[in-house]
């Protein structure tokens, strides 16, 4: 490590300074103080690793393989809002669950994929629950092109849940 940025200029001391301190034990204190302290200081800056947390339990997470899960849902419920925006009928309806497919009438669906040309929406930090299954917090913005005035920005949250390897659903509509 080069200390002359650490140290002032004014303390910075000659070779020949150097070797007639060096003999000194305080000297040499020092020398050994700033060699515990600064690589500790300058590890503090850096960023945790995450590869593997154990637990109280003893047992070993992944969280990696979780973080992964998180964003695979994050995109599956960004291609359904793309598709909601997009006014993609077929795709939206593709990505359902059957129980969300239930739960919803035929009328309420062409209602919600005729979201408008200038529509638009936000996700927000979604959190994990059981079973596979994550929730993402939505804002969806209705502007109709006939109107002048946008529509009060909906909030809402939606489903996604696991059905296979690398396959997500949409469990809950916003």
């Amino acid at each position: 490590m080069n200390f002359e940025c650490v140290v002032p200029a004014v303390l910075r001391l000659r070779s020949g300074q150097v070797r007639r301190l060096a003999g000194r034990p305080g000297f040499r204190l020092l020398i050994l103080l700033c060699g515990a302290v600064l690589p500790v200081s300058a590890g503090a800056r850096s960023k945790p690793s995450y590869s593997l947390v154990s637990r109280t339990d003893g047992a070993r997470r992944d969280r990696v393989g979780s973080d992964r899960l998180y964003i695979s849902a994050l995109a599956a419920a960004n291609r359904f809002l793309q598709a909601w925006q997009n006014q993609d009928h077929e795709t939206g309806l593709l990505m359902l669950t059957d129980a969300a497919k239930q739960h919803s009438s035929e009328e309420s669906m062409e209602s919600f994929f005729s979201s408008g040309a200038d529509a638009a929406y936000e996700i927000a930090r979604g959190k994990k629950m059981m079973g596979g299954r994550y929730a993402f917090p939505v804002t969806l913005f209705l502007f109709h092109s006939g109107t002048s005035k946008p529509h009060q920005p909906q909030k809402s949250e939606i489903v996604v849940v696991r059905t296979g390897k690398d396959e997500w659903a949409i469990d809950r509509l916003p």
